[in-house]
């Protein structure tokens, strides 16, 4: 179970003003009061949203249907990085990000690597490639985006202690979600005939550790990155040899390898979404997407 105290994390700092001329000390921004935060990718934005409500006006770097890890930041976004009042990164998932938080916003910004550090040596089988690099995607487990909400639920009060009691509230109110999601997972795969996930990307070590799953990945931490035959052959017969049916690829990339593969299998592919944005002109946010990864899953493991 997540603990409620996550949600009163870090609660404190300097008292708000109305007058726009005094915004930067009330930590607001704009003419409209709210506090500008911008965020790096989906998930961020998500919780940032959910937390902040009509309190925060949230800008999200990385655009629907874009791949999150490679953006290029135009001197607008430079901008709005500058002048947020707070910005939530993940270190080392958007190298131009952490690089424009150096020089233009140092000291406003929130790195929830520090929050729920990324392991090392992600739970996967197949994908040699990154093998000792820390992996970011901890966002899949509910768990540990409860413990990175708690602390954008602190940071939020923080900078606007006349809502404090919002921020909490609202924070406790997404952590009952998160929780009663990882109590559908735990249900969910608990009775399955087979407990490994063959993946395009390694994208799921930190669900599959959460839930007693084992990820067979084609390739590594980053998505693009191309298998070598011998990956494919490697990955192939291990597939074979547990009697996968369904070879997951991701939205935000091509599914053409992923394809291939279940072509030599003699397997079906599926989505298994990432989470690292959502799809332009998709519908849906964090938790619908993934109890639709959940039934995915369950389809795929023939669970009961």
């Amino acid at each position: 179970m997540l603990s409620r105290s996550l949600r009163r994390a870090a609660v404190g700092g300097a008292a708000t003003v109305l007058l726009l001329a005094l915004a930067a000390c009330s930590g607001t921004s704009g003419d409209d009061g709210k506090v500008s935060v911008v965020t790096g990718f989906y998930p961020l934005q998500f919780v940032t949203e959910r937390i902040g409500g009509d309190h925060v006006k949230v800008t999200n770097l990385a655009q629907p249907g874009a791949e999150p890890h490679d953006i290029e930041l135009k001197p607008s976004q430079i901008g709005e990085i500058s002048d947020a009042k707070l910005v939530i990164r993940f270190k080392g998932v958007q190298p131009q990000l952490d690089d424009a938080v150096g020089q233009n916003a140092a000291g406003h910004d929130l790195d929830v690597s520090t929050v729920t550090p990324p392991a090392t040596g992600a739970n996967h089988r197949g994908a040699t490639e990154d093998a000792g690099a820390p992996d970011p995607h901890v966002w899949l487990d509910p768990t540990r985006l409860a413990a990175i909400a708690g602390t954008v639920s602190g940071r939020l009060s923080q900078l606007d202690p006349d809502h404090a009691a919002d921020y909490a509230d609202n924070a406790d109110a997404l952590l009952q979600e998160l929780t009663k999601l990882d109590g559908e997972y735990a249900a969910g795969l608990k009775q399955c005939q087979r407990h490994e996930i063959v993946t395009s990307h390694a994208a799921f070590g930190y669900l599959a550790d959460r839930y007693g799953l084992t990820q067979i990945a084609l390739s590594g931490l980053t998505p693009d990155t191309e298998p070598t035959p011998q990956q494919l052959a490697t990955v192939a017969a291990e597939a074979k040899r547990l009697g996968a049916t369904t070879i997951f690829f991701e939205t935000l990339v091509s599914p053409k390898v992923a394809e291939t593969l279940a072509a030599e299998v003699g397997a079906k592919t599926a989505v298994l979404d990432p989470l690292e944005g959502l799809t332009e002109g998709g519908t849906g946010d964090y938790l619908s997407v993934m109890r639709t990864n959940l039934e995915a899953l369950r389809a795929a493991l023939g669970c009961a």
